[in-house]
């Protein structure tokens, strides 16, 4: 199992809770950015292309506390940014582990195995390395060549330290369906507990605009990578997730699921888009005109989107929403496959066109 029964406890009990209370509106991950700037330069990210005096600055331990304090939410994922960058790093881990809370420490691992000292392994902490796919690709990705192994470095570190490792991994439009499935053999390899996936999101900060996903193409992709599922492959989301990238589930945005906090303040209305900022948690959720977002509310911005930040909360609801989504997450865990003959078609398709707009991109910067 890619999740710990601890943690899936925690979660389930947190959410039976709000429920209980009547609460519609409440946090599942915090995304906590404690700093902006990074040693990579990616072309999908939007993240790094603050002017310089932004970069330069950091959130103290004592902020993030008081963030993660004042949401309540179970889980907090630490993005970027490179968060192994912030000198109190170490601190803020131990801080939040203090406080029973779940991390996932999001890091491109170039730095992951000569930090590892200033962590100690503990079913609260996991190292979540990004790695978009197999090495040519990877490097591509990230706009460094030799990225890949540094990644893989350290991941083989973290691991054998006995650290929990998950791996995350954002799709683009281009992305050859073959590639990522033998991606997914190798991760596997590596020992590591889990995979997280997303489509990708067009920051309009990003200096590649031409490589983010449709839904309609999103669904095709994720159909030809995730059917005829080996049963080795663990993913550490919510299936129901999975399943929805797949298009086999309609799932509306809950933007609230995963706020964030950085630098400016809690950011509105999610992760993803830059509305504003408010001082307070309550304020946000009080502030924010949530029907403005999510692909039902015809905003522009959300046309494309089908990242986890804002649907895989929209799984986990549905979950604990009733007991057929309890039943169809306890089946897609244990017993799902997903057999579908057009699937394996679509990966030999998919296949040929990834390799016919990578030829193409190749003779053009000849």
């Amino acid at each position: 199992m890619s999740v710990p029964l601890s943690q899936m406890w925690t979660v389930a009990s947190y959410v039976v809770k709000q429920r209980l209370a009547g609460r519609t509106r409440y946090p599942l991950v915090l995304m906590l950015e404690p700093l902006f700037r990074c040693n990579l330069a990616c072309a999908g990210c939007g993240k790094i292309q603050y002017p310089a005096h932004i970069l330069k600055r950091q959130l103290t331990p004592e902020q993030c506390f008081r963030a993660v304090d004042e949401c309540g939410a179970p889980m907090v994922s630490i993005p970027g940014g490179e968060p192994l960058m912030h000198p109190q790093i170490d601190e803020i881990v131990r801080g939040l582990v203090a406080r029973g809370k779940y991390i996932y420490l999001c890091t491109n691992a170039l730095l992951l195995a000569q930090k590892l000292d200033l962590f100690t392994p503990s079913p609260y902490l996991t190292f979540s390395v990004h790695v978009d796919g197999q090495r040519e690709h990877h490097d591509l990705s990230v706009c460094r060549e030799g990225g890949y192994e540094q990644a893989i470095e350290g991941i083989r570190a973290a691991v054998a330290r006995g650290f929990r490792v998950t791996t995350n991994t954002t799709l683009f439009d281009g992305a050859d369906p073959k590639s990522v499935r033998t991606f997914f053999d190798e991760m596997m390899a590596l020992g590591v507990e889990g995979m997280m996936l997303s489509p990708g999101y067009s920051y309009d900060k990003a200096p590649d605009q031409q490589h983010f996903l449709g839904r309609a193409r999103t669904r095709r992709l994720f159909r030809a990578i995730l059917s005829n599922r080996k049963s080795e492959w663990h993913f550490n989301q919510s299936p129901l997730f999975l399943e929805f990238l797949m298009g086999q589930r309609h799932y509306a945005c809950t933007p609230w699921g995963m706020p964030t906090y950085n630098l400016f303040g809690w950011q509105k209305p999610c992760y993803l888009l830059q509305d504003g900022y408010v001082d307070t948690f309550q304020e946000l959720l009080d502030s924010t005109d949530w029907e403005h977002y999510g692909t039902e509310s015809g905003n522009p911005k959300c046309a494309n989107c089908m990242v986890h930040s804002g649907y895989e909360a929209s799984a986990v609801h549905d979950t604990f929403n009733s007991w057929r989504g309890l039943v169809d997450t306890v089946r897609a865990t244990f017993s799902a496959r997903y057999s579908d003959s057009e699937a394996l078609a679509a990966v030999e398709e998919l296949s040929r066109e990834a390799k016919a707009q990578a030829n193409d991109a190749e003779r053009k910067h000849a």
